[in-house]
């Protein structure tokens, strides 16, 4: 029984992975396509666009099931990134210095990461995600006045 089936008001959740492929490429895709009932896949050549041709190809899907006549299992995607992709998602509005402060990993390195000269061992990208995700609660708990 699919998710949507169990709960008919939920959106299945669904993992979205952004990836930089060998030629510099990215591109989008989920494991989670049996659930969904469907598959998709997006690329381009940076995060960001492969991002967008994914929430695309989504659209698309949903409407060719409403011209068949198909129920549609709407979901909701948590895109998860390898490290190169992230920093090139997010390098525009976080810098490699900025990064450096909260990850604990130099800006050099983080700019080999970035730009595919080297790849971060394990242990760096668990410490990259940890840092990460402390700037994050940092950033929801944040009010204004």
């Amino acid at each position: 029984m699919k998710y949507n089936e169990l709960h008919p008001n939920k959106p299945t959740k669904a993992r979205v992975y952004i990836v930089k492929e060998k030629d510099g490429s990215y591109s989008s895709y989920s494991e989670d396509c049996a659930k969904l009932g469907y598959g998709l896949i997006g690329e381009g050549n940076t995060a960001a666009e492969a991002i967008a041709e994914w929430e695309t190809v989504y659209e698309d899907m949903k409407e060719n099931f409403r011209k068949d006549g198909l129920p549609f299992n709407e979901a909701e995607f948590v895109y998860c990134y390898d490290v190169p992709s992230f920093l090139s998602y997010y390098g525009q509005l976080l810098t490699f210095k900025g990064l450096a402060r909260v990850t604990g990993v130099s800006a050099a390195q983080l700019s080999q990461y970035a730009t595919g000269y080297r790849n971060p061992s394990r242990a760096t990208t668990e410490k990259i995600e940890r840092g990460v995700k402390a700037l994050s609660e940092e950033l929801a708990a944040v009010g204004f006045v």
